[in-house]
């Protein structure tokens, strides 16, 4: 777990120390994970496993952090999950080859969690992956994917400029799947659960409801089961959605850290659209004690906290997340950096 286990560590000592609630430590997360299911035996390949591409919340991009994307890797596949900007580059930090993507799985369509997509998409033509990709996500993803392959098409006929050898039409290299958000799909050895979030506050029913949705996937595989949250507030659906999970990858927002950034980098922003962003954010997120509170409610044995939005976080930032989870929650928290694997 890279840096952050010695960073959520030493903050777990603390936060020990300074409240008297012991949280496990972070070192044991997938110790835990892989030992506490002696009903599922699987081999080591089998695993799955949960990369953090990017774990920097936007709208404001860090210069050490990449914008939301996450892999769950099952032996030699990957499904991407979010392809916030960045994430052409991170794949290949990560070692990841195109032809592995079997699939991506977008949560909403906010430009942090989508702006990545385009690249992938474009260099998956211009080396020509064979098959359709699969594109799951909410209502308005086939136009945004659409408006993508659009684009795609003027260099598709240029190729490599070599006459009459363009790429194929762009459109022949995707498929898009809109997700209810409230529904199951098989998927290889995977049952993939989907529910509608908190991140909208959009009246139930109502039209924009029916057209824009954000949403939480559950990935239960025979091995493991991965929950990650997207973007969202308090939510009783992820609740439920997350019970006994192996794995929470969690959202978190530090609401003042980014209320500042937008601030510097949006000076001329008035009063009320600063009100309207802090009013979003306050809702549509979860504090760090929020993150404690839904871990405990659904009784899931691991944390992995992410989109880490505002400043560049310190170890004293870590620490104070987690002095703000621990007292909710006493299982193994994880502060993400970027390409940490679980």
């Amino acid at each position: 777990m890279n840096r952050s286990i010695s960073l959520a560590c030493a903050a777990a000592m603390i936060v020990s120390l300074a409240t008297g609630v012991t949280t496990a430590s972070p070192a044991l997360a997938q110790d835990r994970i892989v030992t506490d299911r002696p009903d599922r035996p699987v081999t080591a390949p089998d695993m799955p496993r949960w990369i953090t591409l990017g774990t920097h919340g936007g709208p404001v991009s860090n210069p050490l952090r990449s914008q939301p994307a996450n892999a769950l890797v099952i032996d030699r596949d990957v499904y991407l999950v979010d392809v916030g900007d960045g994430t052409g580059q991170q794949l290949a930090k990560a070692s990841i080859r195109l032809g592995q993507i079997k699939g991506i799985f977008i949560s909403h369509l906010h430009f942090d969690h989508t702006g990545g997509l385009g690249a992938v998409l474009g260099l998956r033509l211009q080396t020509r992956q064979a098959g359709k990709l699969p594109i799951y996500g909410p209502p308005g993803t086939k136009e945004l994917v659409a408006g993508l392959v659009a684009s795609m098409k003027p260099g598709s006929i240029v190729g490599y400029g070599i006459v009459g050898q363009g790429y194929d039409d762009p459109m022949s290299t995707v498929e898009v799947i809109e997700i209810t958000g409230d529904q199951s799909l098989p998927l290889g050895s995977m049952t993939v659960k989907v529910r509608q979030n908190t991140h909208y506050d959009y009246a139930p029913g109502s039209d924009m409801d029916r057209r824009f949705k954000s949403v939480a996937f559950r990935f239960d595989h025979p091995a493991r089961s991965i929950v990650y949250t997207g973007d969202t507030g308090p939510s009783t659906a992820v609740e439920e959605l997350a019970k006994g999970a192996d794995l929470l990858v969690s959202e978190m927002i530090d609401l003042e850290a980014v209320v500042a950034a937008i601030r510097r980098n949006s000076p001329n922003a008035n009063a009320p659209q600063i009100e309207n962003a802090i009013e979003h954010l306050r809702k549509h997120h979860l504090a760090p004690a929020d993150v404690g509170r839904l871990a405990k409610k659904a009784g899931v044995k691991s944390v992995v906290v992410t989109h880490l939005a505002g400043d560049n976080v310190t170890s004293l930032d870590t620490m104070r997340f987690m002095s703000k989870i621990a007292p909710e929650f006493n299982g193994p928290v994880v502060i993400a950096n970027d390409l940490d694997k679980y």
